[in-house]
This record gives C-alpha cells, structure tokens and sequence, in this order.
C-alpha cells in the first residue's frame, strides 16, 4: 500500500487491539504459559504490531493486548516492554477462564486469575487494564429473574473490588480498569450497554471513586438487540457519569471489514465524540477463519464470512485506521470533539 501520511489532528489516542493477528497464532499461550513466537523467537504479536506501523500511514498510539492468567510473567513482561520501545502504550484486555466470576462458588479463583494481570500491569507501569471478566465466555446461563440478575451483579462488584483492593490499585499506577460487555450468545447475562451499567456504577460506589469505566464495542451494540438510539443515549448517560471508557472500532456480526458495518461504528462513535470524554479508540477486526473463534461461527454464521476482498488482515486494519483517524478529523472539523 502507498498512503500518504494521516494525522490524527485531535487528542483522541488511536490504536489496535491485534486479534487479526489470530488467538492461537499469536494470542494465547501454550500448556507451559509461553506466548507464540516466530521462527526466529520473535512474539508474533510483536512482528505483527511491527508489520502494521510499517504499512500503516495512520500513527499509532496504543495497543490492547489480550492478556491470560496463565502466561509466564517474563513473557507478559518481554511483551509489555517490547510494545513500549516500539513507541506505543501498552494496555491488558485481561480474559478469565474456566471460572465463573459469577458465582461464589469461583470468587478464590477469579480474583486470582486477575491478580497475576493486574500484578503484571503494575509491574510494568501500566495506566489502564481493561476486560471482559464479568462472566465466561459462551456462558449460556442466562438469570431466571431480576433477582438472580441483580445477585450476579453483586457478586462481580464483590469479585471486582477484592481485585481491586488486593492488587492495590487505588495507589497504584493504573488509573483506570474498563470493563467490556458481549453479544449476546458471547455472554448471556451483561450483553448490553444497560446491562452492564449496574456492575461499573456499583464499582465505582464500592471503591469510592470513578475508576470503573464501560468500555463501549461497536459490535457487540449492533449485536445486541437494542437500537442506535437506544445505544447513542446510553453513550450519553455513562459518560456523564464519569464512567465512559475506550471505544471500539468493529463491525457487527462479521467483525471484518467496516464495510460490512451497517452505520454502527459512525453512529457511536459520533455519540462518544460529543460527550468530550472520548479518550481511546481501538481499530478491532478478527480473521473470519480464526480456529479459536469456531464457537462464534457456529453462533452466528455471518462472523465466518470472508470480508477481505482479496486483502490480508493487515490490510483490513489498516482500511480500518484510515477510516477512524478521517472520522475523527472531521468530528473535529465539525465541533463534535
């Protein structure tokens, strides 16, 4: 690709979370804690980062890694490290697995689990974690009631905030934990935006200031089954909370190329933009034939369709940067940032 060079004329920081690279090409370690590496003992999640700044006419600011209990710490650290000497801010999407943070039955061992990452980013003075830690992935446990939804709720804000307190976070370097929600299907209880507004709220009462945010997906919105209205007033109303976290660039359904977006990532992103508290915005695509992501497809077929046109990933990524940093510009333009 020849671009001329794009540059990102706001304060919004712009960057990927690099699932195109692959879960078990580049993401998830081995049964021995180990990262994947290249043949030459590079991190692949690294020679990938490397391969978008190189094609990339967009700069990059930050990266959003996907971060598992079980990684050997000095491969957290060799990662974290690396990111940073490239240039770029560093931040965990810390994954919680074969528990359910949902039941009390699993509280020991989800606090654990997010231990080692909330130790590993204060290790190496990491200023925001983010996760989807507030049930298992594909969980189809779904609450019977509003009074089970509501002990669910409490018993993350229990789980969340041990984290928070054992990790020693309010004197800590990390500023700021957003929490994400997923489709429906992904997760079966926290799948939308007002949903999930209870777990941060009372996490943000529990420790006594806002450090909880909603990390808002495009995709996970157009996959939730309630309207761009709906999703654009929310928006709206947990950033006047204070509670407004990243933002995430992906396209529903396919989660490939923002062509196959439906007006979601435009939508919302205009309706983070005017509410001033916009701070980070991810471009995130997945590979249509990701292994990992058999359950998703089997889901919902549309996520295994090939949107790449011929293009790599890459490629798509960088189609996706492009088109951010030109939407972001031109909310700028418009007095929307």
């Amino acid at each position: 690709m020849n671009h001329m060079p794009i540059i990102n004329n706001t304060s919004v920081k712009l960057g990927v979370v690099p699932t195109h690279l692959g879960f078990i090409d580049a993401l998830v370690p081995d049964e021995n804690g180990r990262l994947p590496r290249n043949a030459s003992g590079e991190l692949v999640v690294i020679v990938g980062v490397k391969d978008l700044l190189a094609q990339s006419p967009v700069s990059l600011d930050a990266i959003q890694i996907s971060a598992f209990g079980s990684t050997q710490p000095e491969d957290t650290d060799e990662l974290i490290t690396l990111i940073r000497d490239l240039g770029l801010e560093p931040q965990l999407v810390m994954m919680v697995g074969e528990v359910d943070p949902m039941s009390a039955d699993d509280e020991d061992a989800t606090v654990a689990q997010l231990l080692v990452n909330l130790q590993a980013a204060i290790r190496n003075g990491v200023t925001q974690v983010n996760s989807t830690s507030v049930e298992a992935w594909m969980n189809e446990d779904q609450a019977k009631s509003q009074e089970e939804f509501n002990a669910r709720v409490a018993q993350n804000i229990r789980v969340h905030a041990r984290a928070y307190r054992e990790a020693g976070l309010a004197d800590s370097c990390i500023k700021h934990w957003d929490v994400e929600f997923l489709r429906p299907g992904e997760f079966a209880n926290f799948t939308t935006l007002e949903k999930i507004r209870p777990v941060i709220s009372g996490l943000n009462a529990e420790v006594g200031r806002s450090f909880f945010r909603t990390l808002v997906d495009a995709a996970h919105c157009g996959d939730s089954g309630m309207s761009v209205p709906e999703n654009e007033s929310l928006i709206a109303a947990i950033a006047a909370e204070g509670e407004l976290g990243s933002f995430h660039c992906s396209a529903k359904t396919t989660r490939g190329c923002f062509s196959t977006d439906d007006g979601w990532i435009g939508s919302l992103l205009a309706a983070a933009a005017r509410t001033e508290k916009l701070t980070h915005v991810f471009v995130e695509l997945f590979r249509h034939d990701d292994p990992a992501l058999q359950p998703l497809r089997d889901l919902d077929p549309g996520h295994g369709v090939d949107t790449s046109g011929g293009r790599d990933y890459a490629e798509l990524v960088v189609d996706g940067l492009i088109d951010t940093v030109r939407r972001l510009n031109n909310f700028k333009m418009r007095g929307l940032l």
